[in-house]
């Protein structure tokens, strides 16, 4: 190897983060474009913040360590201050709702898109960059704002390409369990902590896991001891019951709040059953069906950050991997109630409510269900090259299909007719056109639909046959050129 070789660098991604091309584009951007649509049609404003924010703004930073990493992409501008990459759109807005609040109409509505980064191990399926959609209401206390939140989502949901029983929101609230430890009389806050994230693994460990988990700790298959939250068995068995309390199948949503009000709940969780029924109420009367919104006591995402209503959107579509494995993709969006974000600025409180696409998760989750095919990116049509002396005539057909508003694309390698027609296939390109020497002379053109002939070619094993009929191509009068391949695209 010589030094020439040996000094160049290495063509490699950063880890966790893809290079991506055209299918996946198409897929993430159609389904920002059809969710902003929802956002704008519900009044919602379109607001976008810098990628970088101060650090602290973001509340993302070790107080102990001389860079603040923990969870964020970091630097030191030259005014001695960190930025940091946003890693999420809700920090941004109660900075921007805290910076611009005496000239906001409040309460302020908006919605935002675009990457959000994380500095954390990347893993199969799991990015340090992806793309979130966003809507948020700051300034409402009203339980209908977050009714409202709610409902937009399933809409969204919809709109991204999910019909009726394909994705629920499981809706809770995270007074309930203040209430429960209140009554329990649990005050650590390490302790409930602990204990609330032994509640979440409950779809995944059941309540035996979730039982050892609230007590002394668990051991795992694998041999890794969880230390537990050494709850008092009293407040462990008011938590199972209350758990079980609203998993009767088929209960309604107000069936829900009646199951889970037996429970001693304490001051915070009568609170939040009133919260819960008066959201039941406004879900109602928009029409939002049980089967679209379930109340989930389980649902206690945002330990550390929500405050009332917590929301999780997940997929029910059966999900497969690249090699035909079931795979469980769980949430593709949520949200909640978080009221003291934007008071991290003023000192004051300012209740606020969202809701959160995962853009990429959603659209891996729905070609995991196979239903990428409609996200399939269609190239352009690819007008094929003989010959030198007729480029007037390839330009002009492909200037004639772009002002028609179909893509068109000129070849414009150097190689023969196969490679091209190879080229097109890889394109994804729907049809090629072809202005050979006969077919200019003769004022015609000569269009292959690729589509129909790559279907119909695989039905014919002989290749003479194939030559013969060639399959899916015709060969129509000039001025019909657009009419034609509109036709195939169409």
């Amino acid at each position: 190897m010589t030094d020439e070789a040996s000094n160049r660098p290495e063509a490699r991604a950063p880890r966790g983060f893809a290079d991506r091309r055209g299918r996946d584009l198409t897929a993430e951007r159609r389904i920002v474009a059809r969710v902003s649509e929802v956002y704008e049609r519900w009044g919602f404003e379109a607001l976008e913040t810098p990628a970088f924010e101060y650090a602290d703004a973001l509340g993302k930073f070790l107080p102990d360590a001389d860079r603040p990493n923990e969870g964020v992409f970091a630097l030191q501008d030259d005014d001695d201050q960190w930025m940091a990459l946003r890693y999420d759109h809700t920090a941004p807005l109660a900075r921007f709702a805290a910076q611009n609040w005496e000239t906001l109409p409040k309460p302020f509505r908006r919605y935002a898109y675009g990457p959000v980064w994380r500095n954390e191990k990347p893993g199969p399926g799991r990015f340090r960059e992806f793309w979130q959609c966003d809507a948020d209401t700051v300034g409402s206390d009203r339980p209908e704002a977050d009714a409202e939140i709610i409902a937009m989502g399933c809409e969204g949901l919809r709109a991204a390409g999910l019909a009726a029983g394909q994705a629920v929101i499981r809706v809770s609230n995270r007074k309930l369990f203040d209430g429960l430890f209140d009554a329990g009389g649990i005050t650590d806050p390490v302790q409930r902590l602990t204990a609330l994230r032994a509640v979440d693994k409950y779809d995944r460990l059941g309540v035996e896991g979730v039982r050892l988990l609230l007590g002394e700790g668990r051991l795992d298959e694998s041999g890794d001891y969880t230390k537990g939250a050494n709850l008092p068995s009293s407040v462990i068995g008011a938590i199972e019951a209350f758990l079980a309390s609203a998993e009767a199948p088929g209960l309604s949503r107000a069936g829900v709040l009646d199951a889970v009000s037996g429970a001693a709940l304490g001051t915070a969780g009568e609170e939040a059953l009133k919260e819960l029924a008066a959201i039941d109420r406004a879900l109602t009367a928009m029409g939002v069906a049980r089967d679209d919104v379930h109340f989930d006591p389980t649902i206690v995402r945002g330990l550390e950050y929500y405050t009332g209503a917590v929301f999780e959107a997940e997929l029910l579509l059966d999900t497969k991997d690249e090699k035909g494995r079931a795979v469980r993709f769980g949430s593709i969006g949520g949200g909640g109630r978080y009221d003291d974000l934007v008071s991290r600025f003023t000192g004051q409180s300012t209740p606020a409510t969202g809701f959160s696409f995962g853009v990429s998760r959603l659209a891996s989750a729905l070609r995991a269900a196979g239903r990428g095919a409609e996200d399939e990116t269609r190239g352009p049509v690819v007008a094929i090259v003989f010959s030198e002396d007729d480029m007037q005539h390839y330009l002009d057909a492909v200037s004639e299909l772009r002002a028609a508003g179909i893509a068109a694309e000129l070849y414009l390698g150097r190689a023969g007719m196969k490679a091209q027609m190879k080229y097109a296939d890889r394109r994804g390109a729907p049809a090629a056109v072809i202005l050979g020497g006969d077919e200019i002379a003769a004022g015609q053109v000569t269009i292959k639909d690729l589509d129909v002939g790559r279907a119909r070619a695989a039905a014919i094993a002989d290749n003479d046959a194939w030559k013969a009929e060639r399959p899916g191509q015709q060969t129509v009068a000039r001025d019909q050129l657009v009419a034609v391949v509109r036709s195939i695209i169409e």
